[in-house]
């Protein structure tokens, strides 16, 4: 498989930590400390999922070499839908005129957009596509409850786009050597450890430190499991996109796994916790950087639990 274009959206007001002081009682220092968010993003009350998906296609449409409309198949990945019918998939279908393709969206909490490649890579298998958009992103404002001092202030909103493809369309295109997902329900806390129950509180993390263990332990193991598969080590990474979910948990991995500082891509301290959109976002915004040859680890864990790695080849 091969990624054709990038792209994103990100909506453009920042949300200080001085805001949460005034809500939880949380300072500044306290918040940095132990997330390293500085900032969050957050979507006007008119935006959604749906139009910030829309956004992000229309910003990757530049550097697309083939027509939108030969896409055969729409996979929106995403856990804060604005409409659970009316999906962004069928509306960025809908805006860009891509009839006939395959359209929905799917959801395993912040692993979502791992697990839409890697069903893209099934269609592909089977026949029943060539031609794939991918998109990432969630509205978490309008879930999350500010008041909550253990996960109100982590939460940030932003939607990416990926056109990915069988066979290789362009000599820009970067390479997917390998894509893995696991489900992790039966993990630890598993399906307590992070909630998002709309009558019930909203998007909440009730056991964050279980989060930060099992994320800590399974985001490098599953990217070591594609690097030995592949014949690399952790040294021949270019660079290594974590879920931005803490900054504490890449540090650590940064650390185990002796990556220097310059190889690990992170934008969490602006942006905040993305959910679906996180690592994809990075790698998107980051689509400057890349280098011919350049190999880049992507690996996530979400709520549920899920996790999950892509190996990808610039």
């Amino acid at each position: 498989m091969y990624i054709n274009a990038t792209g994103f959206y990100i909506p453009e007001e920042r949300v200080p930590n001085e805001y949460y002081t005034k809500k939880t009682g949380l300072t500044d220092e306290w918040i940095t400390q132990r997330t390293g968010i500085v900032t969050r993003s957050r979507a006007r009350a008119d935006e959604n999922i749906n139009t910030m998906s829309v956004d992000a296609v229309r910003n990757t449409l530049p550097t697309l070499k083939y027509d939108v409309k030969d896409v055969d198949l729409i996979i929106s990945s995403t856990y804060s839908p604005f409409d659970t019918v009316g999906t962004a998939a069928h509306v960025v279908q809908n805006e860009f005129g891509i009839e006939g393709a395959k359209a929905f969206t799917m959801s395993s909490a912040c692993s979502s957009f791992m697990n839409a490649i890697e069903v893209t890579e099934g269609y592909f298998a089977s026949g029943k596509a060539r031609k794939a958009l991918i998109i990432g992103g969630d509205k978490n404002t309008a879930y999350n409850n500010e008041d909550d001092p253990k996960s109100g202030h982590l939460w940030g909103d932003a939607a990416v786009a990926f056109f990915i493809s069988k066979d290789r369309q362009s000599d820009d295109d970067h390479e997917i050597l390998e894509v893995f997902t696991e489900a992790l329900g039966c993990l630890g806390k598993g399906p307590e450890g992070i909630q998002l129950r709309p009558r019930d509180g909203g998007i909440m993390m009730p056991e964050g430190k279980d989060v930060f263990v099992q994320a800590c332990t399974y985001m490098p193991r599953n990217a070591q499991i594609l690097l030995e598969k592949h014949g690399y080590t952790f040294d021949d990474l270019s660079y290594f996109v974590g879920h931005q979910a803490n900054m504490r948990i890449l540090r650590n991995i940064a650390n185990n796994a002796n990556l220097p500082d310059e190889k690990i891509l992170s934008n969490i301290g602006e942006l905040g916790n993305t959910g679906s959109a996180s690592c994809a976002l990075v790698f998107a915004q980051n689509r400057d950087r890349f280098k011919k040859n350049d190999l880049v680890c992507i690996s996530v864990f979400g709520g549920g639990y899920s996790a999950g790695a892509c190996l990808i080849r610039i």
